[in-house]
């Protein structure tokens, strides 16, 4: 199911502190973004934060759980991670778990689009 526009905006205005929030639909849920950069999911109206090889384990040690995904009747997990509920009402908490993700959308390489040869005729 799709995130609720008001879960959306409610989204945006939590973590606007961090920077200029975006946010673009896609495969049914949204890509929420900070200066460009993705760093967190949205799915019904639940949150997953992006998790890296450098963060991941902080948020395994914490009991949070990853994104599940079914394709092709597979199951796997992606690389974003449900943070605690206290990020709604804890502006520390908030703050630790938002860094953690930012910091993996840091890391994170961008794709680069591929250039079409021009036809030469």
């Amino acid at each position: 199911m799709a995130p609720s526009a008001s879960h959306l905006d409610h989204l945006k205005d939590l973590f606007s502190l961090f920077g200029v929030i975006t946010i673009r639909k896609m495969f049914g849920g949204a890509g929420i973004y900070c200066d460009g950069k993705i760093f967190a999911i949205a799915d019904d109206d639940d949150v997953w934060l992006k998790v890296d090889d450098v963060s991941r384990a902080e948020f395994e040690e914490a009991g949070l759980k990853p994104f599940e995904v079914e394709m092709q009747g597979k199951k796997g997990t992606m690389s974003y991670y449900k943070p605690p509920d206290d990020i709604y009402d804890d502006e520390d908490a908030l703050r630790h778990w938002a860094e953690l993700a930012l910091g993996a959308a840091a890391r994170s390489k961008t794709p680069v689009k591929k250039k079409r040869a021009s036809k030469k005729r």
